[in-house]
């Protein structure tokens, strides 16, 4: 697999000022120009709601067999259940049909070496402290079923019968579903 991590970087980029984003602008412009409008709306064909994490290595669509317009795509650090999340699941849910939600997080997170801590370095650093939590861990198991059992007892979501939590291998490219218990 080629991924823009294994590709050589432009030795010239820091001469000529090329900068990452300009890099995806230019891959948009290609793309656009072959664009055509898939003519779908903004409801998930499959009515289905995914939250995972922000990890680059897990590439939902073909993880999962996704296509364009199947799903909405939610996701933080850690895959998280947030108020921002139960925020875009309820809009989800409400506004555009979802039905279903499923939760990913995966092995070898980030937030597994990350503590509260680290916004006390922020509010040190910058000298705010951060509104917000870390949402460290230390059992991915068990944080997919806290973030489970969040989306369950949402009061503003309507569908929360089929929840499901799964931890995806990083290295194998499987998903291993957690019993909510």
């Amino acid at each position: 697999m080629t991924t823009s991590a294994s590709v050589p970087a432009n030795p010239q980029s820091a001469i000529t000022g090329e900068t990452v984003t300009n890099r995806l602008v230019e891959a948009n412009g290609r793309y656009a120009a072959a664009f055509i409008d898939p003519g779908m709306d903004a409801r998930p064909v499959l009515q289905v709601a995914v939250v995972a994490c922000m990890d680059a290595r897990l590439d939902l669509h073909a993880a999962l067999g996704l296509e364009l317009g199947d799903c909405h795509t939610i996701r933080n650090a850690g895959g998280v259940v947030t108020d921002d999340v139960i925020r875009s699941l309820t809009i989800s849910q409400r506004a555009l049909g979802t039905r279903s939600v499923v939760l990913i997080h995966h092995t070898g997170c980030g937030l597994e070496s990350l503590t509260e801590e680290f916004r006390h370095e922020l509010e040190m650093e910058v000298g705010q402290r951060p509104a917000w939590a870390v949402e460290a861990f230390r059992d991915v198991d068990q944080d997919v079923r806290q973030s489970m059992q969040r989306v369950r007892t949402s009061p503003f979501l309507l569908h929360t019968g089929d929840v499901r939590g799964f931890v995806f291998d990083v290295k194998t490219g499987l998903l291993r579903e957690i019993d909510p218990s």
